[in-house]
């Protein structure tokens, strides 16, 4: 059933119909100070739970091990809004995160040679709320306006 203001046969039932370019940025820029906020939203979010799995799935096997917490406790998020963009950053300062993720199998700068299997906790952690977050997102794009 075409829209009432879009006579198109394939038209969406919500279908807008525009005679002019200035139209058209005009509802791209009301719908985008909708949307960012909503995005904003669910980044921070999934940000937090991404945080939160990796540090759940860094406290015993299979992942590594808690010896004193400290590691665990170094995971932190950020969110930054530049401009329409948001992103998440979920990270950790400590240099054993590399290792503990992939392992590592070598002689380190020391001299000591090491057969270190790797205790995943990132990767099965976004695996885990990746897909969650692509839905989300799919939702602020789909609401309406």
């Amino acid at each position: 059933m075409p829209s009432p203001s879009n006579p198109h046969p394939n038209a969406h039932p919500r279908a807008g119909a525009y005679t002019s370019a200035d139209e058209v940025a005009a509802a791209l820029e009301g719908r985008a100070a909708l949307v960012l906020p909503l995005a904003v939203s669910v980044v921070r979010h999934y940000a937090m739970l991404l945080e939160t799995q990796i540090k759940a799935n860094a406290s015993g096997r299979p992942g590594p091990n808690v010896i004193t917490g400290d590691y665990r406790r170094s995971w932190t998020h950020e969110v930054y809004v530049t401009g329409d963009m948001v992103s998440g950053v979920v990270g950790t300062n400590k240099p054993q995160a590399r290792r503990l993720e992939y392992g590592f199998v070598g002689v380190d700068s020391l001299g000591r040679v090491y057969d270190q299997p790797p205790y995943a906790h990132v990767g099965p952690a976004v695996q885990t709320v990746g897909p969650q977050f692509v839905q989300a997102l799919g939702r602020v794009a789909e609401e309406e306006g």
